[in-house]
């Protein structure tokens, strides 16, 4: 029965204990899961290396980390890889049937180099490599079975194979150990075995670490703690944290630097155990880890501790200037406001007021009365002021007295060198004043009536309120602060989400996402601060949040760093201090961010889920360097290839998408590091500070380039800079050699071009003297036709001549005719009167033999047929109806005669003429358009 009620009691003592958790301060804690890092859950060793990469022993195979990348390397023969250890440039790892080492190639790549195929025959069926340790020239592989010592200089083996199982070997300063199943614990002594302890101890509690110290050897065991092992025996090693370990059980341990142990369970997390036995922390998955399952620990360089876990990684800064507290149980909720009061630490968050002593394991209390919505806490005259969605609240230690509750109370502000404070409220503000030492609600401040949620006395009788939805409203009040009168809202500034204002060093301060604006006291007017508003360039607004703390500095929130100024103390200038929180670290409320000062140099933050403390002159790391890890280049839409960092190289022209990948080893969870880089040969001016550890170039032209990153952590700049050289080469059309093809064809493309041009303006010479013979040619032709055109004009002035003188002839002949006609009838008249003479008769005969007008007729005709050929022909043809007398008329008119010149030709009047010419023309069917004289010389 007491043994029952004694476990009763004890395990009533650890779950106070884990409550205890509730209110512990941890360090910060990086959690990586299967999914962020791409391998197994399972992380069975870890290691780094001296560029402080570190090394993982995953059930996928050896998983690299950086700082920024996680890389996974596929075990060599598909199995699970146990064990890890980098030896200077050189990463070692252990799986089934198979132990060997990876070396990183020009392009940044690890690549597997086999040790135990030269031994395949020599080793256990079945056989897997849990341990790797290195001592001055050797590496030494430890599986269940056997130990193998690698001799790095003559590359030969030495193996210790014990009868029983060997469950985990260790090194310390000088020397390595091991414990064999049911044998005890023996040391490695010129390559060969050599008991150290046989202890029942020893051979019956599995060892989980053995280290060295200046009295011997501390050998921690699973179950039963921690012994001391020296000359004089074996002696119990107490710690306080004996009773708490000895329900848990023990699985990794690690003595850190500081002489601590980290110590990981099974079931239950881990232990942080100080040298002198004191339990610093117990975190586990209830208050930070990922899992409660410690396979591995690791403290790296620096003295950030790792945690491989059944499923996932985990990192616990222990040197980090940043605590924070988790409530991860929810029953405090996200913190609004905080304040360190009379040795008490007060949260006020979304579910009320909540206390502990102040650097206390004790648990938060929640102050009777208080439970809600806490939006101010506030100092004044020794009395603590608690505004409360559900008024004003007096805090007098663990109790809460109301003084006020008409409507929720915002924020405090006292009035100097009086009794009065005034508070904001949801419906105006209102004042509270001491009366015989007790503060009490005094009245409202009548004439103005919206929230008040930031508010500032630019003199004893006027007051600025910013009013998120509407702006910043300014009102004068009475001197009895009863009455605002004169209220007027602002044009400028505007209004502006989650803006906020201050009053610091007498100025008020206005701060929103277009900058930060202080009042001009003289005119009473906004003016940009340009100081201050840097800050919220380049997109880094997320609040306009400002607090003053007790040292007065003014401390702002933004998208990347926690900014706070101070007033030089020589030029009263503010000088500017950045800590490069990012906002999603801080896990801040946007809009209510909240910093407390707890002392001269710490500070709480509050968070969503609880609060962070930090130390700001803490605030410096060791210095780091940037390294360039992998390069990769593509060509357009192909896939990328990695390419050496070691050394400048040539690529091909289509080869210019070029990605660069750089980081720094450092892993702290809220430091982030900044870079910033430059390529010569594009951009001689530095990039931005940004937080992204690669970047791209794309398209890049042919030519040498040189690229250079930097980086700063902490506002501190590393001293060194990682720098790439290499060279983009030119298309072959456009090489050196092809230019002087070019040059030489263009020399002979010209001299060609100069020969054709000669041989052109040659042929176009011979073209024009051919041409200058045409045109002479020509001309000569051209004037033998002008020539025979007037001859031909001369022979038709001839055929014209001859058929006037035709018809002249005609003429004469006809007119003879007609005298020798009258002579003939004169002749006849006489010799009827004398009665016939015979000889006038005959002189009458031979006149009418003479005067024959056919014969006339005929010659004409024939005269007309030489001058005008084959006229009357055509005529004829044309019409044939046409008589002899028609001809003879057409002839005529051929001639070109007039009706009257023709009259006497045909012996008939003029109008017997023109009844002949119509009459001509029926026949020929001339219309009316058509003259008769014309179409007889058109013919």
């Amino acid at each position: 029965m007491p043994k029952v009620f004694c476990v009763r009691i004890l395990t009533i003592i650890i779950l106070l204990i884990s409550f205890f958790g509730f209110s512990q301060e941890l360090p910060p804690i990086v959690k990586f899961n299967p999914v962020t890092y791409n391998a197994g859950n399972q992380n069975w060793m870890v290691s780094q290396d001296k560029n402080h990469i570190l090394y993982f022993a995953n059930n996928e195979g050896l998983l690299e980390y950086n700082g920024t990348n996680w890389t996974l390397y596929k075990s060599p023969n598909e199995t699970i890889i146990r064990s890890v250890k980098a030896i200077d440039d050189m990463v070692y790892t252990g799986s089934y049937m198979e132990f060997g080492y990876w070396k990183r190639n020009s392009n940044g790549r690890l690549v597997y180099y086999s040790l135990s195929k030269s031994i395949k025959d020599k080793l256990i069926d079945d056989e897997q490599f849990w341990n790797i340790l290195n001592f001055d020239k050797w590496v030494v592989f430890q599986s269940l079975n056997r130990i193998y010592i690698y001799d790095l200089e003559s590359k030969k083996y030495k193996i210790i194979t014990p009868k029983n199982n060997i469950t985990k070997s260790f090194k310390t300063d000088n020397a390595i150990y091991f414990q064999v199943f049911n044998e005890g614990l023996f040391e490695i002594e010129n390559g060969k075995s050599k008991l150290v302890s046989n202890d029942a101890l020893f051979k019956n509690n599995k060892i989980v670490n053995v280290v060295a110290d200046a009295y011997g050897l501390i050998v921690h065991t699973q179950s039963n703690g921690f012994f001391r092992l020296n000359r004089n025996g074996i002696s119990k090693f107490s710690t306080a944290a004996d009773s708490e370990l000895s329900f848990t059980s023990i699985y990794s341990s690690c003595q850190l630097n500081n002489g601590s142990f980290a110590i990981g369970t099974i079931s239950d997390g881990i232990y942080i155990v100080s040298k002198t036995g004191n339990i610093d922390y117990h975190i586990s998955q209830t208050n930070g880890l990922s899992n409660n399952t410690i396979l591995s620990l690791f403290e790296d360089a620096d003295r950030n501790l790792w945690i491989g876990l059944d499923n996932g990684i985990n990192c616990i800064n222990l040197q980090s200037p940043i605590k924070s507290f988790s409530d991860e149980s929810g029953k405090l909720g996200t913190v609004y406001a905080s304040v360190l009061f009379n040795g008490k630490l007060y949260i006020g968050t979304n579910q009320g007021l909540f206390y502990k002593l102040n650097n206390s394991s004790d648990t938060f209390h929640l102050i009777s009365g208080t439970k809600g919505q806490v939006w101010s806490l506030f100092v004044y005259q020794n009395v603590l002021f608690c505004g409360h969605d559900s008024g004003t609240f007096i805090i007098d230690n663990f109790s809460a007295k109301c003084i006020f509750n008409q409507s929720g109370t915002w924020k405090f502000q006292n009035i100097s060198n009086s009794n009065l404070v005034l508070q904001g409220n949801y419906y105006g503000i209102s004042v509270l004043e001491k009366k015989n030492n007790q503060w009490t609600f005094r009245n409202k401040i009548s004439g103005f009536d919206y929230s008040s949620k930031y508010f500032e006395l630019s003199t004893p009788n006027e007051i600025y309120v910013s009013h998120e939805y509407k702006g910043v409203f300014k009102f004068k009040i009475d001197n009895d602060f009863s009455k605002a009168v004169n209220v007027v809202k602002l044009k400028y500034p505007s209004k502006g989400k989650n803006a906020s204002l201050i009053k610091y060093n007498n100025t008020i301060y206005y701060a929103y996402k277009e900058g930060v604006l202080k009042l001009n006291n003289k005119n009473k007017t906004f003016v940009k601060d340009a100081t201050l508003s840097k800050i919220f360039t380049d997109d880094e607004f997320t609040s306009g949040k400002m607090i003053v703390d007790k040292s007065n500095k003014i401390w702002f929130f933004s998208k990347h760093y926690i900014y706070y100024f101070y007033r030089n103390k020589f030029n009263y200038e503010l000088k500017q201090n950045a800590i490069p929180i990012p906002s999603k670290f801080t896990n801040a409320l946007t809009g209510y961010e909240n910093i407390t000062q707890l002392n001269d140099h710490s500070y709480l933050i509050g968070t969503t889920d609880g609060y962070n403390t930090i130390n700001i002159n803490d605030l410096s790391f060791k210095n780091y360097k940037v390294f360039i890890s992998t390069i990769s280049v593509n060509e357009l839409n192909k896939k990328s290839n990695f390419i050496s960092i070691n050394e400048e190289v040539e690529l091909n022209h289509d080869e210019n998408n070029v990605t660069i990948n750089y980081s720094v080893a450092q892993f702290n969870k809220y430091i982030a590091a900044e870079y910033q880089y430059k390529l010569e040969g594009l951009q001689d001016n530095w990039s931005h500070w940004n937080n992204k550890p690669s970047v791209s170039f794309k398209n890049l032209s042919p030519g040498d380039y040189k690229f250079v990153v930097r980086s700063k952590i902490a506002n501190t700049n590393l001293d060194n800079n990682a720098v790439y050289k290499f060279t983009i080469l030119k298309p072959w059309y456009i090489t050196n050699f092809a230019l002087f093809i070019y040059l030489i064809g263009f020399v002979y493309l010209a001299f060609w071009i100069n020969k054709r041009y000669q041989d052109y303006y040659h042929q176009q010479r011979l073209k024009l003297i051919e041409e200058n013979n045409l045109l002479l040619e020509i001309k000569e032709l051209e004037n033998e036709q002008q020539l025979m055109k007037l001859r031909n004009d001369q022979l038709s002035m001839d055929v014209d001549a001859k058929n006037k003188e035709l018809a002249v002839s005609n003429m004469s002949l006809i007119k003879k005719d007609e005298l020798l006609t009258l002579i003939k009838e004169d002749l006849k008249k006489t010799t009827d009167e004398e009665n016939k003479n015979t000889s006038i008769k005959s002189v009458i005969s031979t006149i009418t033999k003479n005067i024959n007008n056919e014969d006339t007729w005929n010659v004409f005709k024939d005269a007309f047929d030489t001058v005008d050929k084959d006229f009357l022909k055509k005529l004829k043809g044309l019409h044939q109806t046409l008589t002899p007398n028609d001809l003879r008329l057409c002839a005529y008119l051929r001639l070109n005669l007039s009706s009257k010149e023709i009259a006497p030709l045909l012996n008939i009047s003029v109008r017997s003429v023109e009844i002949k010419r119509y009459r001509l023309r029926k026949k020929m069917n001339l219309s009316h358009e058509n003259g008769l004289a014309e179409y007889i010389l058109s013919i």
